[in-house]
């Protein structure tokens, strides 16, 4: 047997190889083309397809164009705008760099350019087959003139209709079409400042539509659902000694697929990491299910002399310098977020129209009819039910109903018991009787009580008012703190700030409609106003330059005195002309402030408040009345906090905060934006029985 000789091969022959080396499939030819509508700084991409990407792909952007004198060459091997020398591979930016994708999909496809940059006066139009230009026989193969926007429009026809093999190895059209929905589903996601759009030949409606004004998050939402994008958590993070910076959404510990989904961007391209995919699988493997896995979208930025691109024909990986250095970093900012997941929640809930009556109990006792919910999904209690000892143990024979309603158009309901007088001991309750206001119902017009309402819904969180709305008291964990229970949730409410806001907006509210607390004997204002300096005074947070003690004293109470009438008619705060208060508002029948903070409330009335400016002064009141009456334990004083006195005390307090205080919260509270948003943590999520239910699962 001769040896056999050693031949070139046919330029067409090499070419053809090397193509599909490059285009695999029609969603690789199409994320070429993608690539370079963005590398053209496009900002709307239009995609059409027909069986798939076999029979018809068709690309359209906006971007810059391709000169005329360019068209000749474009699909020849090794021509692109983006490199001149080797040496620019390390500050390489854009998506392509070599000059072989339109080489490529020529050399298997009947290809055709339509451009027109923003200078040309028509576009051209041109045809390639084998990187050349082609043309019917007989006819000139240079571009031709023709009508067309701003832009490049590419069209790819018979993709591998010299490759019969490769053709015949592919699925099936509705799969390759399934892949170039997720090629440009990823892509879109990525680049939230373009628009995209894919759809098959002849329908109206993509299966991808995304707009130039939207985020990642909402890209999100729109392409993989709500499930998806309710249940995700952001992650930044920078380390400069590693040169990296990352941007992540990942799913909690509540979000389980049966496979998973990652969005890997380096430098902004689409690739592949197996280095990336083992640590996501390695975070999640003790957080999720058994057979579970996550979604991840991760975009990581590398300083490009640190990256070697030029490793796989279709780009679909890379290396970069300590690989395994930053994975570990990414790795620990994940199990960072993931460990403090429940320490907050948002919650979504969609609003009732007008008129509508439904409960979510309601609704889902509808839904599960015919079907037995999971045993995880079922709520075992009622935020209706009302307990024993609501009735057995009453401190204060003051009824314990209220109903708040800071819509302006709404009046309060009227209480169905009538007040009884008390007879309180301690020294620092000084309450004689409640009066409830026996007066007609005032219709308020003042136009800053109608803003400051306003300005309540304008800032609601509907979630956490449902919340609070739906909630089932659990039991107070200390003086500040307790447990409620929504739904099949456990949280933690911070009871001594959100009160403070309630009520704020029961003041509002009941405007110049205030029944009254008698005291049993006067208070002169300026002795609590003295008390106030002195406990500031002994506490270093008085002003270094402040007038004497008494003349501050004397111009608060005229300043109290001059405003009376104001007071006694709009907040029921009775002064005498003796500089003596009288009476308070009655704002939830049967509850009684702590009068240790009114010495503190009276200073405060002359500091916190611009008695000048309407809106600003009746707003300052109202808040500082909110304070006032925010729940907060009595001091032990004279007694000691062990005594029975004091306990007795203590008791009537968590007694007031169960049954006066959170039913409130239940019927009109608005609660507003920032107690969810400020970071203060107000109401936090302590567990969830389906999550329970997993960790118990696996044990």
């Amino acid at each position: 047997m001769s040896t056999p000789s050693i031949r070139r091969l046919d330029t067409s022959v090499v070419n053809r190889i090397a193509a599909g080396e490059v285009i695999h499939r029609p969603a690789n030819a199409l994320k070429e083309l993608l690539e370079n509508c963005l590398d053209a700084g496009a900002s709307q991409i239009q995609i059409t397809v027909k069986e798939g990407g076999l029979k018809f792909l068709q690309i359209q952007d906006n971007g810059h164009g391709i000169k005329k004198e360019d068209l000749a060459i474009v699909c020849e091997r090794f021509t692109t705008s983006k490199l001149k020398q080797f040496d620019d591979l390390s500050r390489i930016v854009t998506y392509g760099f070599r000059g072989e994708a339109l080489a490529s999909i020529s050399h298997v496809a009947h290809l055709t350019i339509t451009t027109k940059t923003a200078d040309s006066p028509c576009a051209y139009r041109a045809a390639y087959v084998d990187g050349q230009l082609s043309a019917p026989a007989g006819q000139n193969s240079d571009p031709k003139p023709c009508a067309g926007n701003n832009g490049t429009q590419i069209t790819v026809e018979d993709l591998f209709y010299n490759m019969p093999t490769r053709k015949k190895a592919l699925r099936s059209p509705s799969d390759e079409y399934n892949r170039i929905v997720d090629v440009v589903s990823r892509y879109a996601i990525h680049n939230h400042g373009v628009s995209f759009s894919c759809k098959k030949v002849g329908t109206m409606t993509g299966e991808v539509q995304t707009n130039t004004n939207t985020s990642t998050l909402d890209n999100i939402r729109q392409i993989y659902g709500t499930s998806v994008s309710s249940e995700l958590l952001f992650c930044e993070a920078e380390a400069e000694a590693l040169n990296y910076s990352m941007k992540a959404y990942i799913s909690n510990a509540n979000y389980s697929m049966k496979r998973t989904t990652l969005l890997l961007f380096i430098n902004n391209r689409l690739v592949e990491s197996d280095s990336i995919k083992r640590m996501v699988d390695t975070v999640y493997t003790s957080l999720l299910p058994k057979g579970g896995h996550p979604f991840v979208y991760l975009s990581l930025m590398i300083k490009p002399e640190n990256i070697d691109v030029n490793v796989h024909p279709t780009k679909q990986k890379v290396h970069f310098l300590n690989e395994d250095h930053v994975v570990e970093a990414i790795q620990e900012e994940f199990l960072k977020i993931l460990e403090n997941a429940n320490d907050s929640r948002t919650f979504y809930t969609q609003t009732l129209l007008p008129g509508a009556t439904s409960t979510n109990t309601d609704r889902r006792l509808s839904q599960n009819i015919g079907s037995k919910a999971a045993v995880y999904h079922q709520v075992r209690t009622d935020s209706r039910a009302t307990t024993l000892d609501t009735f057995v143990l009453q401190p204060l024979s003051t009824p314990t109903s209220a109903i708040i309603d800071v819509d302006e158009d709404t009046p309060m309901a009227e209480c169905n018991q009538d007040p009884a007088s008390m007879d309180v001991d301690q020294p620092t309750q000084p309450i004689n009787k409640v009066q409830k206001n026996r007066k007609e119902r005032v219709q308020v017009t003042l136009t800053s009580v109608l803003e400051l309402r306003k300005k309540i819904r304008r800032s609601e969180h509907p979630g956490m008012t449902a919340l609070l709305a739906g909630h089932t008291f659990v039991g107070c964990i200390d003086d500040s703190m307790a447990l409620i229970q929504h739904d099949t949730s456990l949280y933690m409410v911070n009871y001594a700030s959100i009160s403070e806001e309630l009520f704020y907006q029961i003041i509002l509210s009941e405007f110049n409609n205030f029944g009254t607390i008698d005291l049993s004997s006067p208070i002169p204002i300026g002795d609590c106003i003295g008390l106030a300096i002195d406990a500031e005074a002994a506490q270093g947070l008085l002003p270094p330059v402040l007038r004497k003690k008494d003349l501050v004293i004397q111009k608060i109470v005229d300043k109290v005195l001059e405003f009376s009438d104001m007071l006694q008619d709009y907040f029921a705060l009775s002064v005498s002309s003796k500089g003596e208060l009288l009476t308070l508002p009655m704002l939830i029948q049967g509850y009684l402030p702590t009068m240790d903070k009114l010495p503190m409330f009276f200073l405060r009335l002359g500091t916190e408040v611009d008695w000048e400016d309407e809106q600003r002064c009746l707003d300052g009141l109202a808040r500082e009345l909110a304070v006032l009456f925010a729940a907060e334990p009595p001091l032990p004083g004279d007694h000691d906090a062990g005594s029975d006195d004091y306990k007795t005390q203590h008791d009537k307090y968590l007694w007031q905060v169960q049954h006066l205080v959170f039913p409130a919260l239940k019927t009109g509270f608005v609660t507003p934006k920032n107690i969810v948003q400020d970071g203060s943590s107000f109401v936090t999520q302590l567990a969830r029985s389906s999550d329970l239910y997993k960790i118990f699962e696996r044990c």
